[in-house]
């Protein structure tokens, strides 16, 4: 295991989440936006300054990737944190925030989640460490990793941009048209296959272990919170929609996450 370079690229991954001390939710939102393209460019960098035999233009697709993705994510975060800033200026929200103020996080506490989320991250990122210091020549797999990735970042993409529109439209109901008829999670989805698609293209620079343990564990937890997450979107609907006979006989029907699969829902009713 390169267990130097594994530590540069958590350093960075800390240092780019680090926001997450600022306000909690960032650690996860805005802060892992950061980690993943952080991330990306320190591989790079690594790759720059002591080439190998992986062919210049992969190492640069997958750290374009990288950086896509948090781009997308941390403006696209940071765009809704900035009006959810507007509205907190009116005198509703005012009145709401002094009756739900929120208590800070211990430091303790927020110093631990950073500290696992930052290992995560790097987790996450480690397959291009992995083909870049194996010394990884092959260009199949990479490409059809790649490809798969950019599907779920437009996914994720479309999803998002899809469900602002509807909500404009109807903020009393939930986005049902476009990608939301297929799964009521699409952008859920996206990332699922996004991060599939980072995992193959890894699969021939795996040599250790090691290095196969740490990717699939870091695969597993992406599924895992993607689910969770669901599962948690899914527990606030149902309280906001429960009694609304439209979302019942929608949600009823469409997969919470994966196409097909009929799986509906992921809390008890």
């Amino acid at each position: 295991m390169p267990w130097s370079l594994l530590g540069i690229l958590l350093a960075v991954c800390a240092v780019m989440c680090a926001v997450g001390f600022y306000k909690f939710v960032y650690f996860l939102s805005i802060g892992y936006g950061f980690a993943i393209a952080g991330g990306g460019i320190a591989v790079l960098i690594m790759y720059l300054v002591n080439p190998t035999n992986t062919p210049v233009w992969i190492v640069l697709a997958m750290t374009a990737l990288f950086i896509a993705y948090g781009v997308r994510l941390s403006s696209f975060l940071l765009v809704r944190e900035l009006k959810n800033v507007s509205f907190k200026k009116t005198d509703v929200a005012k009145d709401t925030l002094k009756k739900n103020n929120e208590k800070k996080m211990p430091v303790f506490v927020l110093a631990t989640i950073w500290v696992f989320v930052s290992i995560l991250y790097t987790a996450q990122v480690s397959p291009m460490l992995f083909r870049v210091w194996n010394d990884s020549s092959d260009v199949v797999l990479p490409v059809i990793g790649f490809v798969i990735s950019i599907l779920g970042l437009v996914l994720e993409s479309v999803a998002d941009n899809q469900k602002s529109a509807q909500k404009k439209e109807r903020p009393d109901m939930v986005a049902t048209k476009g990608l939301y008829r297929i799964v009521r999670c699409p952008n859920y989805l996206g990332e699922i296959i996004f991060w599939t698609g980072v995992f193959v293209s890894g699969i021939t620079a795996y040599k250790t272990a090691g290095q196969w343990i740490m990717a699939i564990i870091a695969y597993i937890c992406i599924v895992y919170i993607m689910f969770n997450g669901a599962q948690r979107l899914e527990k606030r609907q149902m309280a906001r929609y429960g009694e609304n006979e439209e979302y019942n006989e929608y949600a009823n029907k469409t997969p919470i996450i994966i196409p097909l699969l009929p799986i509906y829902h992921l809390n008890k009713k």
